[in-house]
């Protein structure tokens, strides 16, 4: 294990998930990079560090010796939100790079690295090979596969999947295998209400709550859920779908997917067609309905006492998506905040902080736009603890972590 008093620095440190993690283990941080202005000010005034901003004109010898380097390197490039362009990214998929210039230069005994699930199938595998093969030559230790990895893996509510490195200097030890069974039944259960506030304890509550015009479709789509007894077709619902199969149909150049979801409505419409015709004419006066919002994920349970005021959900730019009230879809760095259907309003700017395993203490943003994207965006503090209990060697952590 480490010792206490050890020096860290945090590369892409936005506001400072790495850093938590790090101090809680006994880690200074001795230096900080972040090109996003704000990321820079929220770390400053949690920090009192100022970030450094572009890392590409940073020179490594420059920066004070440490013994660990973070970085969640920006994910864009690699992400299913993004383009997917990988190291073909001009502008952010050739920084990994910089995290191993900085890292030849001062060759410290660890690196902890992160990033979007999607980076461990990106281009076929060949993206992972770049980085693996990378991070071999420079003189480290680091498992032959990424681990994906979940805060709800370890009884925190958010469905958060992430690639983990874990990087050790060869001449310092290796890494055993960090083994978890994803489908084992005894996960640890998720308790939704430990990060959630009253409505009382949130100052200007009412600015959070959703609208009649939300308040109407989310209505709407109930009455659907009721009316057939919480029968569905077993893939989203097309409002534009729901109608007896027709020869007119034109769909030509349409993938399999979406020929397979138009067939299940088209069975589930004449299985349903007299509730769902007088359905459809109530749909016809719902002002957020006929202006797009058509779609119904539903990501729950199946039972007859169902109702979409029980469970979170999301407005989504089609509709909405429905998920059991266990635990939060992944925060992301855009405009689909979760909501809490029992409350009638979104996730505050607290709870993101609280998903993502940051203190009470912590000095957000004033603006709720920029709270929710640095959350989005941010690592989650317990989950690095993890790994970095692991790559530090924690016999208790690797115990419960490696193959029996």
């Amino acid at each position: 294990m480490i010792n206490k008093g050890f020096k860290f620095i945090d590369l892409f440190c936005g506001i400072g998930g790495f850093h938590q993690a790090m101090t809680s283990l006994g880690g200074e941080c001795v230096f900080a990079s972040d090109i996003d202005k704000y990321c820079q000010q929220t770390y400053f005034e949690n920090y009192g560090i100022k970030p450094v901003g572009d890392i590409t004109k940073v020179k490594a010898e420059e920066i004070e010796p440490f013994n660990v380097l973070c970085a969640g390197f920006p994910c864009q490039a690699f992400s299913h939100a993004g383009k997917q362009l990988g190291f073909n990214d001009p502008t952010r998929g050739t920084l990994f790079f910089d995290v191993i210039r900085i890292a030849k230069h001062h060759m410290p005994e660890y690196m902890l690295l992160e990033n979007v699930k999607n980076l461990a199938m990106h281009d076929n595998g060949n993206t992972w090979e770049v980085i693996y093969n990378t991070i071999q030559s420079a003189g480290y230790n680091v498992l032959r596969a990424p681990v994906i990895f979940s805060p709800h893996f370890i009884g925190l509510p958010q469905n958060r999947e992430r690639v983990f490195i874990m990087c050790v200097r060869k001449d310092v030890g290796d890494i055993p295998e960090f083994y978890f069974d994803v489908k084992k039944k005894d996960l640890p259960e998720c308790n939704l209400q430990s990060i959630l506030l009253e409505d009382d304890q949130i100052e200007n509550v009412e600015k959070y709550r959703i609208n009649q015009k939300q308040i109407d479709l989310i209505n709407l789509w109930d009455d659907l859920i009721k009316g057939v007894k919480c029968d569905l077709p077993g893939c989203p619902i097309y409002g534009e779908f729901l109608h007896a199969p027709s020869e007119n149909e034109d769909t030509t150049g349409w993938p399999t997917w979406k020929l397979d979801y138009l067939r299940k409505n088209n069975a589930y419409y004449l299985k349903h067609k007299t509730f769902i015709d007088s359905w459809l004419e109530r749909a016809s006066k719902v002002e957020m309905y006929q202006n797009t919002r058509r779609h119904l994920e539903w990501q729950t349970y199946r039972g007859e006492d169902e109702s979409m005021w029980n469970h979170i959900m999301q407005f989504r730019q089609s509709g909405l998506r429905v998920k059991r009230a266990t635990y939060f879809p992944a925060l992301v760095a855009i405009v689909q905040t979760s909501i809490l259907a029992m409350r009638k309003r979104y996730v505050v700017p607290r709870e993101c902080a609280r998903m993502q395993s940051f203190p009470d203490t912590f000095k957000m943003n004033p603006d709720d736009h920029i709270a929710y994207k640095q959350f989005g965006n941010s690592v989650n503090v317990e989950v690095v603890k993890l790994f970095a209990k692991f790559m530090f060697g924690d016999e208790e952590v690797r115990r419960k972590y490696t193959r029996k």
